[in-house]
């Protein structure tokens, strides 16, 4: 009998952060072990809420999401978005420039399957949030990974994008604030980075879905702001900031479209395949950009993020064998592994072994494209007591810890 296989497009895609070590944590649970899931920046789960402007809104509004609605998105909704990133600098751009989606992860498989053509390169940082070069993937394209430098509290490193750079290039993604990373970048690295695509014809993807988490007084600086003759396409969404990931709301803006006015007809196209994004949620932008309070109320001394993250830290500086830069924006931290010390071969046997001694889910850092086998993702959502905990059962755990 014929046996049916996947598509090649697919032969490299993988999904780490739900992915074997995660079913193993999902088994794990069934039999009746406590598992503490670090594998996701999933707040509701930890007992973080929906802010009350966002409850009324969809309470108030829920008859008007009962058709469907634009293949762009709701009008009222899209107002919102487009004052949001003209409030951040970015000109020149209009309602028609704005797509609604089920969640980023839905649009940026959109855009991507629009724009790339077999063979075709992307520039992608290492680490990153896998959804990127997955989709480079999928669509048939090849994703070329330039160095993010931990020397450098994980900056991207300009003179590695340079020379990764071929005749195949045609996009540059940065990641800003980073996810696995919580970095966050200068508005002089941006300007930099802007400049390599602009001398190479590129286009700019831009995910900022974490602008508004940003912690110790810094500033996000949006890639579209910066680049006006540029076509950047930027995504952001309210999963994170307002703490609905189950609304799955998330938007596209491509600015400097007047350049990419076949693309934009590409992502048209294929928006109205699925007719409209979720109607629903999109009935909450409005509210949710006009209520910033509650999320910055997370991010100061005493608020539960910030806390959260000096939690993990304090811990942390108590492991020998363990070095990290602090973040500076988002939920994450992504630590580095002695790998002599622990002899690791393996940073998923590392993240197995963990879940199996103490019952606690990371990532390894190879599930975000991260090559060197030292490194793991800490998902800092837990409350402080608890996080503080796992980080101590980390230090026992790697005090007697070789991995075989």
């Amino acid at each position: 009998m014929t046996e049916f296989v996947r598509s090649s497009r697919i032969s490299e895609v993988h999904s780490d952060i739900r992915g074997p070590i995660y079913q193993e944590a999902l088994r794990m649970q069934a039999e009746g072990v406590d598992v503490l899931r670090l594998n996701t920046g999933n707040p509701a789960i930890f007992g973080f809420t929906m802010p009350d402007s966002v409850r009324e809104a969809l309470i108030a509004n829920a008859d008007k999401a009962v058709a469907y609605c634009d293949v762009r998105g709701m009008a009222p909704a899209r107002e919102a978005i487009l004052a949001y990133h003209r409030s951040k600098g970015v000109a020149d751009i209009g309602m028609d420039d704005i797509f609604i989606g089920n969640g980023v992860s839905e649009l940026v498989q959109m855009v991507m399957t629009a724009f790339v053509n077999n063979g075709d390169e992307i520039l992608i940082p290492s680490p990153n949030y896998s959804l990127w070069s997955n989709c480079v993937y999928m669509a048939g394209g090849r994703p070329v990974f330039y160095k993010c430098d931990e020397a450098n509290d994980w900056m991207p490193d300009i003179e590695d994008i340079k020379s990764k750079i071929s005749s195949r290039t045609r996009a540059m993604v940065i990641i800003n604030p980073n996810n696995p990373t919580g970095a966050l970048y200068s508005k002089e690295l941006l300007l930099d980075m802007l400049e390599i695509a602009r001398q190479n014809k590129l286009l700019v993807f831009s995910d900022e879905i974490y602008d508004r988490l940003v912690m110790d007084g810094l500033e996000h600086f949006s890639t579209a702001s910066l680049a006006p003759d540029l076509t950047v396409v930027t995504m952001n969404g309210l999963s994170k900031s307002h703490i609905i990931c189950g609304f799955r709301c998330g938007w596209m803006l491509i600015s400097g479209s007047k350049h990419a006015k076949d693309l934009v007809d590409g992502v048209v196209a294929l928006a109205a395949m699925r007719l409209c994004g979720n109607a629903l949620t999109q009935l909450v932008i409005p509210a949710a950009l006009s209520d910033s309070d509650s999320t910055k109320a997370m991010l100061v001394p005493g608020g539960r993020l910030y806390e959260q993250r000096e939690a993990v830290c304090r811990e942390l500086d108590k492991i020998e064998g363990i070095s990290y830069v602090k973040n500076r924006a988002a939920f994450y931290l992504f630590p580095k592994l002695d790998k002599q010390r622990f002899n690791i071969t393996s940073d998923k046997q590392f993240a197995l072994d963990f879940l199996h001694a103490k019952h606690v889910l990371i990532i390894p850092g190879s599930g975000f494209d991260c090559p060197d086998n030292a490194h793991f993702r800490i998902v800092m959502l837990p409350e402080a007591e608890r996080i503080g905990k796992a980080m101590r059962d980390l230090g026992d755990f790697l005090a007697d810890y070789k991995q075989k």
